[in-house]
């Protein structure tokens, strides 16, 4: 193998390199049905064609007056109709009238206070009017949420239920976002059986499928998965190589480390381009990336915890990138609820659970089941606790950065 690219590179140096990947590769952008853009990545700047609300409005179900017709002890008003939410019926109040209005109904000429129903008496057709009723009560103003003009969204932006439905809102039905990437996944090794099949001596159920498959749905995507790689290179190179004309990244699990059955660096150095092998960062440190044919290509180590860190946190960065997302993934800042220990020099992941105390403090506890075998301790955990490079010592209480799941 080549020795001409970065390796045993910090964490920040890896998540730079992805981050300047992904912007030369962005995806292309299409147009969509606002139905169908839910979760995904907006491509255009949206600017208000009309003001949200559209007109002065009700807040209330109650009776639309003239405040300056309100009198120091109450007063009473004549009833002059009715105006319901739908078509405006272009009334107008006058000076001692008011007029039935129910909620999110336009609002009459002339008045400029809505008295909820509640507190007033009717007395035929007269209401009678408690007095302290403040002025412009309950009423919605024409563009006091967005205005014509005012940018409401702007490229790169996570399409959320909330933020589509103020595009229709605005009347807006249709949206450009980004395309999705389409992912080829696949695992590798002689020793992998399906779930569902009895094992042989020496053999392992494939768990590292299910759990990369579900990260990538939960993601919003679609990935597509292989058959598993065998420990044969050839074989190996062929399957590689045919997913990478048709897929826009390939992602695998296993065989990347320095291992005699290890032959995916070097397929990818001789088939590809390796952008970094090897990164301080545990679990994870043997992940791979490059390119293979037009596809973007990302090797994740073969411990199924190393696979969910090792996707949390660069992974899901190439993807989001390569889709123009510009707002960053959660994270917190949380007291530790039991000590830290680390010695090594890597930048940690370490699985924990988020705990809310009655006092709002925002608790990490730290998982000891530190292998990165341990799945079922992974599963238990809701989050990623950071511990920065270099040996560390932390107490409970330090503030630490976590991931949530």
């Amino acid at each position: 193998m080549r020795d001409d690219f970065p390796t045993q590179l910090t964490f920040d140096e890896a998540q730079a390199i992805v981050d300047a990947t992904a912007a030369e590769d962005r995806l292309p952008a299409e147009r969509l049905a606002i139905a169908r853009t839910q979760g995904r990545i907006l491509a255009q700047e949206v600017v208000a064609p009309i003001p949200q609300p559209p007109f002065d409005n009700s807040a209330m179900d109650g009776y639309a007056i003239r405040h300056a017709d309100v009198a120091e002890g109450g007063t009473t008003l004549q009833l002059a109709g009715e105006q319901f939410a739908g078509r405006a019926l272009d009334l107008r109040v006058e000076p001692g009238q008011c007029i039935r209005i129910t909620t999110g109904a336009p609002m009459p000429a002339g008045a400029d206070t809505v008295v909820v129903r509640e507190v007033v008496r009717v007395e035929g057709d007269r209401i009678a009017i408690p007095a302290g009723i403040r002025a412009q009560a309950n009423v919605r103003r024409a563009g006091e949420d967005v205005r014509i003009g005012d940018c409401v969204l702007s490229p790169g932006q996570v399409l959320t239920p909330a933020r589509v439905a103020t595009t229709a809102s605005l009347g807006i039905d249709q949206l450009t976002v980004s395309a999705r990437p389409t992912v080829a996944v696949f695992t590798t090794g002689d020793e992998l059986i399906p779930p569902g099949i009895p094992l042989e001596p020496g053999q392992i159920h494939d768990s590292n499928r299910e759990l990369l498959m579900g990260l990538l749905r939960a993601d919003g995507l679609e990935p597509t998965a292989w058959p598993t790689l065998p420990d044969d290179p050839v074989r190996i190179a062929s399957m590689l190589r045919d997913a990478a004309s048709s897929f826009d990244v390939v992602i695998t699990c296993g065989a990347v480390s320095a291992g005699e059955k290890d032959h995916i660096p070097a397929l990818l150095d001789t088939h590809g381009r390796i952008h970094f092998w090897k990164v301080r960062m545990k679990p994870g440190m043997p992940v791979l990336f490059g390119d293979l044919g037009t596809a973007r290509f990302l090797g994740l180590p073969g411990n199924p915890v190393s696979v969910f860190a090792t996707y949390a946190t660069l992974g899901r960065r190439l993807l989001d990138g390569l889709q123009g997302r510009t707002e960053p993934r959660r994270a917190f800042r949380a007291r530790l609820a039991a000590p830290i220990d680390k010695a090594h020099a890597r930048r940690e992941f370490v699985r924990g659970r988020l705990e809310a105390t009655e006092d709002g403090t925002l608790r990490a506890h730290p998982d000891a089941a530190t292998g990165s075998h341990r799945l079922h301790a992974a599963a238990m955990a809701d989050a990623l606790i950071v511990v920065p490079e270099g040996p560390r010592q932390l107490s409970i209480g330090d503030v630490v950065d976590v991931l949530p799941y």
